[in-house]
């Protein structure tokens, strides 16, 4: 096991949050402040991503989810996209072993049909792969965007009632978290953004109605082990009421 434990308090590792999902933000602007090509960027924020989940494997945190790529990443310059994909498919590559080794079991969400064929690809293959473990499960948001996840719901749950497999008045709450991509997997209790932006950037808006917050100012390139575990320290500082006294 990683030394990932002896970070905590005592207090902290008593109440750690079963899902932590996090939006990594700020690769570009961590290249652009030195000078570097943004791809670069990106390949720091994949060691980031390395630190992270062996961390959370470590603690025995159940579920990690990371906002990889957005719907509206799709807008960015075709060549940066495109360096972006190839980039992916390279890491589900070359961290299986290491996540095999980890036993993290591995998901993806979002519009997985936009992705080219070739990252669907190495996707499905690493996902199967990792199928066996019962570890940490990292969801990677791909082509992911929550306002398409929650009209994708809506449709889906509109065609049960059309064909009567539905009562409009059997609709609840449950109903609607079992027809969202992240179906089956608890709510996050922690979110965690990186490099000071104040916004949830169209980010599992169902699912983090009860999160705790963390923003940190650090780019994702410089977001760490440590970085990781102070986090979870202010998360076990918070007082989680859910609405009551």
């Amino acid at each position: 096991m990683s030394h990932a434990t002896t970070e905590l308090s005592e207090q902290a590792k008593a109440v750690l949050p079963v899902h932590v999902a996090i939006i990594m933000d700020g690769n570009g602007r961590w290249a652009r402040e030195r000078g570097l090509p943004r791809v670069e960027g990106h390949r720091r924020g994949a060691e980031s991503v390395r630190a992270v989940l062996r961390c959370a494997s470590a603690l025995g945190i159940r579920y990690l989810t990371l906002y990889a790529f957005s719907v509206e990443n799709w807008n960015r310059p075709k060549d940066e996209v495109d360096t972006l994909m190839k980039f992916l498919a390279h890491y589900l590559k070359t961290e299986q072993g290491e996540m095999d080794q980890n036993k993290v079991r591995l998901r993806a969400i979002g519009q997985l049909d936009r992705l080219p064929g070739f990252v669907r690809e190495q996707l499905d293959a690493t996902v199967a792969s990792l199928d066996h473990n019962t570890g940490t499960t990292l969801t990677l948001a791909l082509s992911y965007g929550a306002r398409t996840e929650l009209v994708d719901a809506a449709r889906a749950i509109a065609a049960k009632a059309q064909t009567g497999e539905l009562a409009s008045a059997d609709i609840d709450e449950q109903t609607f978290a079992d027809h969202l991509y992240t179906a089956g997997t608890p709510d996050p209790d922690l979110l965690i953004r990186t490099s000071g932006e104040m916004r949830i950037s169209n980010f599992l808006l169902w699912q983090i109605s009860y999160a705790e917050l963390v923003v940190t100012e650090q780019f994702w390139p410089d977001f760490g082990e440590a970085q990781f575990c102070a986090a979870l320290e202010v998360f076990a500082s918070r007082d989680r009421r859910f609405g009551k006294v």
